[in-house]
């Protein structure tokens, strides 16, 4: 939805400006007659649009209200896709004395959690994110079998495949996970939810 809207607000933001330039003229192209801007002299907003409604008192508080609340709420969205909720790195374990300390992205082990994860039988998608911090991290997985599948097999599989490399490769034996299972077609046979991968 971002991605269209973008390319529509684009395409009509280089229609005007060809219109400010005189492209239009120039090129010889004949626009629709309700296109607000064809020539550098025409304004964008008619004057009879602009003072329509400048004499109602609840006019101005309404569109500065409206485009405020607009900033404010695309702030808001900058700044959930910026903040991430885990840790960006996390730290791996290394003989004490020998080398500098390793640090893996937490990106990283997400993508290598899901890589293993959807090898496994039955599995169609998976997701996972690391949260907490680098004292109390977690894992939530989000796993959809496919018809047929067996959520009983597949936890068996992923505490002892990839949930049991990953404690093994952050020295983390006790790392919790919290797993949750869907079955393709089956939406009432879902899992439990999030329960706690021990």
């Amino acid at each position: 939805m971002l991605a269209v809207g973008g390319v529509l607000l684009l395409g009509a933001g280089l229609l005007v400006l060809a219109g400010g330039f005189g492209l239009y003229g120039r090129l010889h192209l004949h626009p629709a007659g309700w296109w607000p801007l064809t020539s550098p002299h025409q304004p964008v907003v008619s004057t009879a649009s602009r003072t329509r409604w400048t004499e109602r008192g609840w006019w101005w508080p309404t569109v500065i209200t409206v485009l405020s609340l607009a900033v404010v709420g695309a702030l808001w969205w900058l700044v959930a896709q910026l903040r991430r909720s885990g840790p960006g790195t996390v730290t791996l374990p290394t003989p004490p004395g020998r080398g500098p300390a390793l640090r893996l992205r937490g990106r990283a082990l997400e993508d290598a959690l899901e890589t293993e994860t959807v090898d496994l039988p039955e599995v169609t998608r998976v997701r996972v994110r690391l949260t907490g911090n680098r004292r109390r991290l977690l894992l939530r997985a989000a796993v959809r079998l496919g018809q047929g599948g067996t959520p009983a097999a597949l936890l068996d599989e992923f505490h002892t495949g990839p949930l049991a490399h990953a404690r093994t490769s952050l020295a983390l034996p006790d790392l919790p996970c919290e797993l949750r299972l869907q079955v393709a077609g089956h939406a009432a046979a879902r899992a439990p939810k999030r329960p706690r991968v021990s």
